[in-house]
C-alpha cells in the first residue's frame, strides 16, 4: 500500500466533489489535522480508524492486502480458524438438547453471508448464531454483521424448518494476549454490545431461556477445550506448606 498514493487519490476525489477539508473533517468526525496528514500520505500519524472514516466520508473504498511469506499467511489464518470450528463444533455436539449446523450459508434479499455454526434448541425454540474470530478486524463492522444475522435469523431458520421464539448471538475470540486488547480497547462497542462472558454463555445454553449477546475466548490447549471468560486473572500466593517445602529444597 503506498501512503503517498493513497493521500493523493483522497485529495482529487474531494476536490472533485468540491468540498473543503473542513467539509470532509465534519462528514468523517475526525480533527481537520488528520486529513491534512492523510492527504499528505503521512497515514503513520494518523489512527487506522480515521483513515477509514475518512475514504467512506468521501464514498470512496480502501482495499489492503497484507504479505508474509507468500501465502503462507493465508494458510495459517485458514488452519487457525478450521482448528477453531472444529473445537467449537465438538463442545457444540456435546450439549444436550442443541442440534448444529456448520457453515450455513444464506441470500435473503439480497444480503449474503455464511454463518460459522448456526444452533438450534427444539425444547426451548431458542435459535444461537455463533461467529468464530482468530482475529479481530473492524469492531464496528464484526457488530453491523451479528446485528444483520440476527434481525435474518428467524428467517434463516425458517428455512431449515425451524421456527424460534428467539434469536441468540454468541461471538468467540481465539484465546491470545492481542485478541483480549483489542477487545479492551472497544468495551462500549463489544462489550456492550455482547454484555454475556463465557460462564454466563455455558450456564444459558445448559438451560437457554430468552436472547443472549455473548462474546468469550476459547483456548483449545493439551489440556482440553474449554471457555474463558474475560476476565482478569488473580495471581494466587502458595501455601505456607509450599514455602516451606520450597525453601527446605
Amino acid at each position: 500500500m503506498d501512503d503517498e498514493r493513497i493521500g493523493a487519490a483522497l485529495r482529487m476525489i474531494r476536490m472533485r466533489r468540491r468540498l473543503r477539508q473542513s467539509d470532509v473533517a465534519a462528514l468523517a468526525g475526525v480533527p481537520r489535522e488528520n486529513l491534512v496528514l492523510v492527504e499528505r500520505g503521512e497515514l503513520v500519524g494518523v489512527a487506522w480508524g480515521r483513515v477509514r472514516a475518512v475514504v467512506a466520508a468521501l464514498g470512496a473504498n480502501l482495499t489492503t492486502e497484507l504479505r508474509w511469506h507468500g501465502a503462507d499467511l493465508d494458510r495459517a489464518i485458514n488452519a487457525g480458524h478450521a482448528a477453531m470450528h472444529e473445537a467449537v463444533g465438538r463442545f457444540c455436539v456435546d450439549l444436550p438438547g442443541w442440534e448444529n449446523l456448520a457453515e450455513v450459508s444464506f441470500s435473503i434479499f439480497g444480503e449474503r453471508g455464511v454463518i460459522d455454526i448456526l444452533a438450534w434448541h427444539a425444547a426451548s425454540r431458542c435459535l444461537l448464531i455463533i461467529e468464530l474470530k482468530t482475529v479481530l478486524g473492524d469492531p464496528q463492522a464484526l457488530v453491523g454483521t451479528m446485528d444483520r444475522r440476527m434481525r435474518l435469523g428467524k428467517q434463516i431458520a425458517a428455512e431449515r424448518g425451524w421456527q424460534p421464539l428467539t434469536v441468540s448471538a454468541w461471538v468467540v475470540f481465539a484465546e491470545s494476549r492481542t485478541n483480549r486488547r483489542h477487545v479492551a480497547a472497544h468495551p462500549g462497542l463489544l462489550r456492550g454490545r455482547f454484555p454475556v462472558d463465557g460462564h454466563g454463555m455455558r450456564a444459558w445454553l445448559a438451560a437457554p431461556a430468552g436472547s443472549v449477546m455473548a462474546l468469550s475466548f476459547w483456548t483449545n490447549a493439551a489440556d482440553g477445550d474449554r471457555i474463558r471468560a474475560s476476565v482478569t486473572p488473580r495471581r494466587v500466593r502458595p501455601s505456607r506448606a509450599e514455602r516451606a517445602d520450597a525453601e527446605a529444597a
